[in-house]
């Protein structure tokens, strides 16, 4: 059996994931995109010393992010941990935010190849020349059926089906899978949630006290290294662009604060789609522990 803890970001799944897999006797696999660079520690809420102590933790601080990383390397990487592991316990825990890295496991990556850096810049230069809207048009040319679908507000998603367009002179619909990889295990995912009120506290507390553990710094030690796609990452874009004087650093922390808090609701708008979830709440973990008994 496989247990997927999931939920938005600064819900509290590090704590409860470490209960729970002491009650399993199991291991952790992190399945959070960024909390595997070690470069990057206080500004993706690594789990703490302590904490990686108390239970064995996979996929933390495990590559740099001058390595390039993408869900379909993780869905290799993770998928033989989850088998030995259920193997030797009985169970397997899954613990993160990251949703294409929670399909990859769940469902299977499409096989799509990894981006060539020649590709990647050509796409980037002619959004920086057309804007948006000649991206739209673009998409609707190459792939009308991924023009319809796609969020077209959404320019990350469109730049990398424009991407996969270019580089393999193919529609990006056409290479997107309409049903799920078998696995050889069984899944049961576990959702947290709160009160949005209570949970964008939460936030907005948590980026101060990362700020107070050194974030500043932390960004300040990697500026350099800016164009990486692994800081393209909320808590240290904000940063960088405080570093060139664009804003004072007051300005830096609410932007942090309240993309951070964007980005939550985005988890959970994703999450809620899938209803084989059973959501509980997150200060209630005698409830998730009596669930997985």
């Amino acid at each position: 059996m496989l247990y997927v803890i999931l939920g938005a970001t600064g819900v509290g799944k590090t704590d409860l994931s470490i209960a729970l897999a002491q009650k399993l006797g199991c291991s952790i696999i992190s399945c959070d995109s960024r909390q595997i660079y070690k470069e990057l520690k206080i500004g993706v809420a690594a789990p703490t010393e302590e904490q990686l102590q108390q239970v064995k933790h996979y996929f933390i601080g495990s590559r740099s992010i001058e390595q390039h990383y993408s869900a379909g390397q993780y869905e290799l990487d993770a998928l033989p941990i989850i088998e030995y592991e259920i193997a030797k316990n009985g169970y397997a825990l899954l613990v993160g935010g990251s949703m294409l890295y929670i399909d990859a496991v769940c469902k299977g990556i499409d096989d799509i190849p990894d981006i060539l850096p020649e590709t990647r810049q050509y796409v980037k230069d002619f959004y920086e020349k057309e804007g948006i809207e000649g991206v739209r048009m673009l998409l609707k040319t190459l792939d009308n059926q991924h023009y319809k679908e796609v969020d077209l507000k959404n320019i990350k998603r469109m730049l990398h089906a424009l991407e996969v367009c270019i580089q393999t002179g193919k529609p990006f619909s056409d290479l997107r899978k309409k049903s799920a990889k078998p696995r050889n295990f069984e899944i049961t995912k576990i959702g947290l949630d709160c009160n949005r009120e209570k949970l964008y506290e939460r936030i907005n507390l948590r980026v101060l006290k990362m700020l107070e553990k050194g974030l500043e710094k932390e960004a300040f030690a990697i500026k350099n290294k800016r164009h990486l796609n692994a800081l393209d990452t909320v808590g240290y874009k904000e940063l960088f662009a405080y570093f060139d004087g664009e804003y004072p650093l007051e300005r830096a922390i609410e932007l942090i604060q309240r993309n951070t808090r964007h980005y939550a609701k985005k988890q959970l708008s994703w999450f809620y789609r899938d209803k084989s979830t059973t959501w509980f709440d997150a200060a209630n973990t005698k409830a998730v522990l009596d669930f997985v008994k």
